[in-house]
């Protein structure tokens, strides 16, 4: 399918190949290898003088449709479907870095990409400089004749701030680096980053992309050249996305811009809601007017997404009472979920970072996140009240 197509109807079409029974729906196909007509044809698919499947480490004809859909959606010539979020950062550092190469990345990301940044790939050479989401001043002084990767999130995690992609592309570009965005949080219904001028797009389809909490998954999206290292990171080492996520994950497009829109109307209204309680501090949330980049993010957004976070007065303790006093909230670290869930960033998804790390990223004691689902936006309230 070409880009003439709007969003919602790649998120039903795209990609998808029937088999020579003409299914509707998207086949599940569940093996690990596949049968060729003849050793000649087999020489040929290993080769790759010749399409088609292999074995499923690195070709399944599920995925593919995953891969290609997703790809629609985010104006991509490539996906490359891998088994978690996280295992899409490595397999694109791994595929396009080489030791003694240097990263410059957002120090407002989430803390396994910290750790996989600092404590992974710097055994293998890779040396990384973490700088400020929202200070390019800071990307341009980061920069070294060896700077090959600009990594960052916007929307970060879990502060929400914004990073002007156009302008730090610009950056990457005039040094000959390439751009890396996490779109995660967005996802390509409320981001494109490539049009944006980011050069891959990183996913973890655990999260909005399925929509409710049942499957792991990761993506890397770009051209096809620098897709080709990646992919080839992928079949060797074999990090791969399982046929029966990849079939979740395609049920799950299919509703993704109704849930974005539905996660953004409710977060939009819980955040002003917050902002006028007594014992929260400061509410983080792109659609904020009180959000130091809400220009930006109605520039770069096309809503302010589905993520919450809010700081309580009196630090850990009062932050914990909040969160043991809900009743209905998951308290769960994962995001994206139709389920409304919370946690506390600094001993969760923050915990195995340095208490440095976190401050400079500006994950105190007191901060909470919510990723807001699609509950009735009252009962939500009501369940924070009781921690309030």
């Amino acid at each position: 399918m070409t880009e003439s197509y709007q969003p919602e109807t790649l998120a039903l079409r795209a990609g998808t190949e029937r088999s020579q029974f003409h299914e509707h729906s998207e086949a599940l196909f569940l093996t690990s290898s596949f049968v060729f007509d003849n050793a000649e044809q087999a020489a040929k698919r290993f080769i790759g003088e010749e399409p088609g499947n292999i074995y499923s480490r690195f070709t399944n004809p599920t995925v593919s449709m995953f891969e290609q859909r997703l790809a629609a959606l985010e104006g991509a010539e490539q996906c490359v479907a891998t088994a978690s979020g996280m295992s899409a950062i490595l397999s694109a550092c791994m595929g396009l870095l080489k030791a003694g190469d240097h990263v410059v990345a957002s120090q407002s990301i989430f803390g396994s990409t910290v750790n996989l940044f600092n404590n992974v790939l710097k055994k293998f050479g890779v040396e990384t400089t973490f700088v400020s989401a929202t200070d390019v001043a800071q990307w341009q002084a980061a920069v070294r004749p060896n700077t090959k990767l600009f990594f960052l999130e916007t929307p970060s995690n879990p502060l929400t701030e914004i990073s002007d992609i156009a302008v730090i592309a610009a950056v990457a570009k005039n040094c000959g680096a390439l751009l890396a965005v996490d779109n995660c949080f967005c996802t390509p219904i409320l981001q494109r980053p490539l049009e944006l001028g980011a050069d891959i797009i990183i996913h973890s389809a655990t999260k909005y992309i399925d929509g409710q909490g049942r499957v792991l998954g990761g993506a890397v999206l770009g051209s096809k050249k620098l897709m080709e290292p990646v992919y080839g990171f992928l079949r060797t080492t074999g990090p791969t996305m399982s046929a029966f996520n990849a079939w979740i994950f395609l049920k799950g497009i299919e509703t993704l811009k109704l849930r974005m829109e539905a996660h953004s109307a409710n977060a939009l209204q819980l955040a002003q809601w917050l902002e006028q309680q007594p014992n929260v501090a400061r509410v983080f949330y792109p659609g904020l007017p009180s959000h130091p980049q809400h220009a930006l993010a109605l520039k770069q957004q096309k809503t302010g997404g589905g993520i919450v976070a809010f700081e309580v007065k009196r630090g850990k303790a009062a932050a914990w009472r909040v969160i043991d006093s809900t009743r209905m909230l998951s308290i769960t670290a994962n995001l994206g979920d139709t389920k409304t869930t919370i946690t506390h960033p600094a001993t969760t998804t923050h915990a195995r970072i340095t208490a440095e790390a976190r401050a400079a990223a500006g994950i105190s004691d007191g901060l909470i996140r919510i990723a807001v689902g699609l509950e009735a936006l009252v009962d939500i309230q009501n369940d924070l009240l009781r921690g309030l």
